[in-house]
């Protein structure tokens, strides 16, 4: 009995060890696997986001092409209205599937952003198309959609950790835009 006793220490050693080390080894993959999570669907939610924002920003360059064209704008190449409807409908079915993918995956803040920055594109949308004329002068709704733009980027960039401060456009893009729109 004494042999043991005498052993009794190093063998809880021994346990006291093997328990530590299998606790720090399921610990150490948890933490990776979480960190592994985490950069899978971060680079899914950068997909969803990027694909949104093409898609719109296609919608709100067709539409402001043809708008272009309606007023004679010299300074941006306008598009026929009759050639301009067929690309509208397109992404208008790409933007709707790439709608559900932000919604499953973005963060309430950088959805309640993207979906701002989409009403706003609607108007201008359905302004080119005459569908819909709406109240604001063409330069508010250009401002609309630039501002929506920049909100829905800055959300995102924030909810995905990137940082170098603003990329905000709306400002200088207004200048650009309204010229020969009014």
């Amino acid at each position: 009995m004494d042999g043991f006793v005498s052993q009794l220490p190093a063998l809880l050693g021994v346990v006291v060890g093997a328990l530590a080390t299998g606790l720090a080894t399921f610990l150490s993959t948890r933490s990776q696997w979480k960190r592994g999570q985490v950069v899978r669907w971060d680079e899914r939610r950068l997909e969803a986001y990027s694909e949104f924002s093409q898609v719109l920003k296609e919608i709100q360059a067709v539409s402001l092409n043809i708008l272009a064209a309606a007023a004679g704008d010299r300074f941006r190449s306008g598009l026929d209205k009759a050639e301009a409807l067929p690309r509208l409908a397109d992404a208008d079915i790409r933007h709707t599937l790439v709608w559900e993918k932000l919604l499953l995956l973005g963060d309430a803040t950088t959805v309640a952003a993207a979906q701002e920055w989409r009403e706003a594109v609607w108007r201008l949308e359905h302004r080119a198309r005459g569908v819909e004329d709406t109240p604001e002068p063409l330069p508010e709704l250009i401002q609309q959609t630039n501002t929506g733009r920049d909100r829905f980027y800055h959300a995102a960039r924030r909810g995905l950790g990137v940082s170098g401060g603003s990329v905000a456009q709306s400002d200088r893009l207004v200048r650009r835009d309204a010229v020969g729109l009014a």
